[in-house]
C-alpha cells in the first residue's frame, strides 16, 4: 500500500511512526513544508528566556533518524500544492529547487495543522514584528534579541502562547507589555479564575490591556510604535504576535473536500474526510467536542497525537477505531502559577444552552500544616442533575493533578457525588485527607440536594445592596482590610447571639474569605428560620479578584524599573519558620509561610514592633490575599510599604517602619486616637469564645490599636499558670481548683456539640490541620505585644484564686479599672 503523509510534528509523524508498526511492508512517504518533520512547538517561548537552553533540544527527531527507525521516506522542505482525487496523486514542489513532480498514494493523510492568525494592519510587516509558530519563527525572534538587544516587548494575544512568550521575554530581562482584545485572557479560563492570572502578571510588573484591540504599527528610528483602538501608544523594540490560529484547508478546499461549520476539515468517527481515501488529522480538522457534542476546533497537541494513532490503525486496517471527541483539557504555566482547565467554561455553556450551575473552593495543596502548602483555586460546573461539566484550577502547586483528576471523571461518566466518592492519595506532602476535588464535591452535592444555596459574584455584584441584607462573617480584623460595599459584620462566632438583630424574612447573603464560614453562617440562619438565605461562591477572595481593576496600563518606568531574582528572596528566606532574622544594615526578615489570615498580619504587626524608625522588614508569605491585606496593614499604621512581588507561588513584602511608629490616624485630635482603643470582657472559659477573644484582641493590636483584656470569672482560668506553686488554701479554694481548668492550654469545653470534652479536641485538631495559632501563641502574643491584662481581683476571691497562680504581665484591677478602659474605647465586647 502507497501511503502519503502530508505534514510532520504531532498528527503527521505519530501517524507514520504507527504505521510502520502495523505493517512493516506499506510505502510511507512523509512531506513537511518546514525544515524539520517533528519539534516541540509548545516548547518554542521557552528558548527565549532560556529555560531549555539549547535550540537542538526542541527537536523530537532528524530527518535521518526517523528515515533510519521506521524506514520512512521523509521529504523536508517539500509542499504539496494540490491534490488530484481522481488520479490519487499530490503535486509537490521541492522547495529549494523549485522542481514539481506528482506523487501517487493509496491512501492520503493530511496532517497541515493550523496557520497563525495575521490580520492586515498597516506596518505589520516591520522588522519589529515576529510570529512564534515554529523553529524558523523562534530562530528569527533569538537573532532579533542578540542582535538588537531589545529593552521593550510587546506581545498581542493573551492565548497560551501570548502568556508564554509574555513570560519568557519579561525572565530574559525585557520590559513586557501584553495585549488582549478580549475582557480576559486565556479564553478556557472563566472571568473570576482569569482575574486570579491577571493579578499575578500585576505582581509580576507585566503591563497589561484588556479590551484594546491594535490599530497599526508605526516604525521609528530604533523602534516601534504600537497604536491601540483606544489612543494608547506603546513603544517597543520587538512585538510578537499571538492571536490566535486557524486550520489550514488550502489543499483540502481546492480539491473539493467538504469543510465543517466551524472551518475546519470535515471528518467521520474514523478521521476519514468526504473522499474515502483521504483521512486528517491534528489541528486542521473539525472535532466534536465530547460535553456539547457540537462540532468544534480545539487545537491541542494530545488529541492530535491520539488522532494520527488512530487514523494510521484505520488506515492500515480498515475502519476498525472510532475518534470519539475532544474533551479540551489544557493548562498553561503563568511565572509562578499554573492555570488548567478541562470540559466547558460558562461561556461555552451558555452558547450551547446547556443549564449548569457552579462551585468555587479555595483549599490547599497538601496538608496546611505541612511546610509549603499552596493555595489552589478549584471551579467545578456541573448540570442540574449532577453531571460534571468542566472544571478549572489555577494555584502554585497541585492545579495539574485536580484537573486531571476531574478530566478522568467526566471521561468516565462520574457525577459530582461520584467526586465526594473518590480515594485518592493522601500523606501530608503530597495531600489532604479531604482533597480538593473531593471537597468541590461535596460542595456541590450540598447544591444538588438542597442544603447550600449559593450567590456567584456576578450576580451579587449586580444586586442593590439595599435590596437584601449582606453579612459578613468574617472576623473584625479582616473587616477592616476590606469587605463588599453595605455588607454588615457580624464575626461568626458571634452570629447565634445577634440573630435577633436580623430580619429573618428579608433576603439574605453571607460571605465569608473563601466560603466554608458562609456555610456555616448559612445553616444557622437557615435553621434559625430565615426564608431567603444565600451564601456567596467562593467568597470574598474571589469576589474581590473579579471586581478589582483587571487591567494596569502604564506601570513602567522605562529607565529605572528593578527586577527582583526570586532565587535570592528563597535564599533570603533561611528556612525559619516565622522568625525575625537581621540581616546586615537595617533589613530584616520574617516568613510566614504556611500561615492562614489573620496570621502573616500578626507576625507582620510584632516584628514591626522590635524594630527601630527607618530599619526595613521584609515578610514572605504563602497566603495569596497577604498581597492585598499588606497594602492596607500599613496605610492603617504608618507605616511605608515599599514593594509587593510574587515569586514561586510566594507574596513577598518589603515595609519601612515609619519614623513616627504611630498608625496614620495619630495625626488626628488626643480625644479621638484615645477611642482607637479596643477593649474585651473575658467570662466564659469556652475553649471558642476565649479564641474569638484572642483572635480580635491580636488583629486590633495588629491594626495599631490599643487593647485591654479583662478576665472575670469562668475566664479566670485562661491566665492560670499550668506550673503554679501549691498554695495553703481553704478546702472551698481548693475544690474550685481541682474543678477548673489550669490555663489556656487546658479549656476543655466549647458552647455548642461539646461531645463530654471531645469537642474542644475536635476544635483544637482542626485549628492544628488549618494552620490556625494555638490558644497559647495567641496569649503570648498579646502579653509580648503590650496587651493590657487585667485580672479581676473580685472573681479571683470568689474562685479561690491568688496571684501566685497567675501567668506573669497580669494586672489586678476591678470593676473600677474595667469601667476605666471601657470609657477610653472605642470598642467593647463581653464574650
Amino acid at each position: 500500500m502507497n501511503i502519503l503523509i502530508v505534514g510532520g510534528v504531532a498528527g503527521g509523524a505519530t501517524a507514520a511512526a504507527r504505521i510502520r508498526r502495523d505493517d512493516e511492508n506499506a510505502r510511507i512517504v512523509l512531506v513537511e513544508r518546514g525544515p524539520y518533520i517533528s519539534f516541540a512547538n509548545c516548547g518554542l517561548p521557552y528558548h527565549l528566556s532560556g529555560v531549555i537552553a539549547e535550540r537542538d533540544q526542541l527537536l523530537v527527531s532528524s530527518e535521518e533518524a526517523f528515515e533510519a527507525r521506521y524506514a520512512v521516506d521523509v521529504r523536508v522542505r517539500t509542499e504539496a500544492i494540490t491534490i488530484d482525487r481522481s488520479a490519487k496523486t499530490v503535486r509537490l514542489r521541492e522547495l529549494a529547487t523549485g522542481k514539481e513532480y506528482d506523487e501517487a498514494y493509496d491512501r492520503l493523510l493530511l496532517s497541515p495543522g493550523a496557520e497563525p492568525i495575521r490580520p492586515r494592519l498597516p506596518g505589520i510587516d516591520s522588522d519589529y514584528v515576529f510570529g512564534l509558530r515554529n523553529i524558523p519563527d523562534l530562530d528569527r525572534i533569538i537573532e532579533h534579541l542578540q542582535t538588537r538587544k531589545p529593552r521593550r516587548a510587546v506581545v498581542i494575544g493573551g492565548g497560551f502562547i501570548g502568556i508564554e512568550v509574555a513570560e519568557n521575554l519579561h525572565e530574559r530581562g525585557l520590559q513586557t507589555t501584553l495585549v488582549e482584545g478580549a475582557e480576559q485572557i486565556l479564553a478556557p479560563l472563566d472571568v473570576e479564575m482569569a482575574a486570579i492570572v491577571h493579578g499575578h502578571l500585576r505582581d509580576k510588573n507585566i503591563e497589561l490591556y484588556l479590551s484594546d484591540k491594535v490599530d497599526r504599527f508605526e516604525d521609528k528610528d530604533d523602534h516601534t510604535l504600537v497604536f491601540l483602538a483606544s489612543g494608547k501608544r506603546l513603544q517597543a523594540d520587538l512585538v510578537v504576535l499571538a492571536i490566535g490560529v486557524r486550520p489550514e484547508t488550502t489543499l483540502a478546499r481546492a480539491c473539493g473536500l467538504q469543510l465543517g461549520t466551524s472551518g475546519g476539515i470535515k471528518v467521520n468517527e474514523y478521521l476519514q474526510s468526504s473522499d474515502e481515501a483521504i483521512y486528517a488529522v491534528g489541528d486542521a480538522i473539525e472535532v466534536t467536542q465530547t460535553i456539547a457534542g457540537h462540532a468544534a476546533l480545539i487545537p491541542l497537541a494530545g488529541p492530535a497525537n491520539r488522532q494520527g494513532r488512530i487514523a494510521a490503525d484505520n488506515i492500515v486496517f480498515g475502519n476498525t477505531r472510532s475518534y470519539r471527541g475532544t474533551q479540551g483539557t489544557s493548562i498553561l504555566k503563568v511565572f509562578d502559577l499554573a492555570a488548567a482547565a478541562t470540559g466547558l467554561n460558562e461561556k461555552a455553556l451558555i452558547a450551547a444552552a446547556i443549564p449548569y450551575r457552579s462551585a468555587i473552593t479555595h483549599g490547599g495543596s497538601h496538608a496546611s500544616y505541612y511546610p509549603g502548602a499552596m493555595s489552589i483555586t478549584l471551579k467545578l460546573l456541573y448540570s442540574p442533575e449532577g453531571r460534571i461539566l468542566g472544571a478549572q484550577a489555577v494555584g502554585a502547586d497541585g492545579a495539574d493533578k485536580r484537573i486531571d483528576v476531574i478530566a478522568t471523571a467526566i471521561h468516565a461518566g462520574l457525577t459530582v457525588e461520584d467526586l465526594t466518592e473518590l480515594e485518592l492519595a493522601y500523606a501530608p506532602p503530597y495531600g489532604s485527607a479531604k482533597d480538593p476535588v473531593n471537597m468541590i464535591g461535596y460542595v456541590a452535592a450540598n447544591v444538588l440536594d438542597g442544603t447550600h444555596e449559593q450567590i456567584d459574584w456576578r450576580a451579587l455584584k449586580d444586586t442593590d445592596p439595599a435590596s437584601l441584607q449582606l453579612i459578613d462573617v468574617r472576623t473584625a480584623e479582616e473587616f477592616e482590610l476590606g469587605t463588599i460595599r453595605g455588607a454588615r459584620h457580624i464575626d461568626l462566632d458571634h452570629l447565634r447571639g445577634q440573630l435577633g438583630q436580623l430580619d429573618a424574612h428579608a433576603p439574605t447573603v453571607v460571605f465569608c474569605q473563601i466560603g466554608l464560614r458562609g456555610y456555616l453562617a448559612y445553616r444557622i440562619l437557615k435553621q434559625s428560620g430565615f426564608t431567603d438565605v444565600r451564601n456567596l461562591s467562593g467568597g470574598y477572595k474571589t469576589y474581590s479578584w473579579a471586581v478589582n481593576e483587571q487591567a494596569n496600563p502604564d506601570i513602567f518606568d522605562y529607565e529605572n524599573i528593578k527586577h527582583r531574582d526570586p532565587d535570592e528572596i528563597e535564599a533570603e528566606a533561611g528556612g525559619n519558620p516565622c522568625a525575625l532574622v537581621a540581616h546586615a544594615g537595617k533589613r530584616h526578615s520574617l516568613d510566614a509561610v504556611g500561615l492562614q489570615c489573620p496570621g502573616p498580619i500578626m507576625k507582620t504587626w510584632r516584628a514591626a514592633e522590635a524594630m527601630e524608625a527607618g530599619e526595613e522588614l521584609e515578610v514572605i508569605a504563602s497566603d495569596p490575599a497577604f498581597a492585598r491585606d499588606i497594602k492596607a496593614w500599613a496605610k492603617k499604621t504608618g507605616n511605608e510599604l515599599l514593594s509587593v512581588e510574587t515569586a514561586k507561588g510566594r507574596v513577598t513584602a518589603l515595609i519601612r517602619k515609619s519614623k513616627a511608629g504611630a498608625p496614620a490616624s495619630a495625626a488626628q485630635p488626643a480625644a479621638s486616637a484615645s477611642r482607637e482603643k479596643t477593649t474585651l470582657v473575658v467570662f466564659s472559659g469556652d475553649l471558642d469564645k476565649v479564641m474569638a477573644s484572642l483572635i480580635i484582641a491580636n488583629g486590633a493590636l495588629a491594626m495599631g490599636k490599643p487593647v485591654s483584656l479583662f478576665f472575670t470569672f469562668w475566664g479566670l482560668n485562661v491566665l492560670r499558670r499550668t506550673d503554679a506553686p501549691k498554695l495553703g488554701k481553704p478546702l472551698m479554694d481548693r475544690m474550685f481548683g481541682a474543678m477548673m481548668p489550669a490555663g489556656v492550654g487546658k479549656l476543655n469545653s466549647i458552647t455548642k456539640m461539646n461531645f463530654a470534652g471531645l469537642g474542644a479536641w475536635l476544635i483544637r485538631k482542626v485549628m492544628r490541620d488549618k494552620g490556625v495559632q494555638t490558644p497559647e501563641a495567641l496569649l503570648k502574643s498579646l502579653v509580648d505585644g503590650g496587651a493590657q491584662l487585667i485580672a479581676c481581683t473580685m472573681s479571683m476571691d470568689v474562685m479561690g484564686i491568688r496571684r501566685e497562680e497567675l501567668i506573669d504581665g497580669i494586672e489586678l484591677g476591678g470593676v473600677a479599672a474595667f469601667l476605666g478602659e471601657a470609657q477610653e474605647s472605642g470598642t467593647t465586647l463581653f464574650i
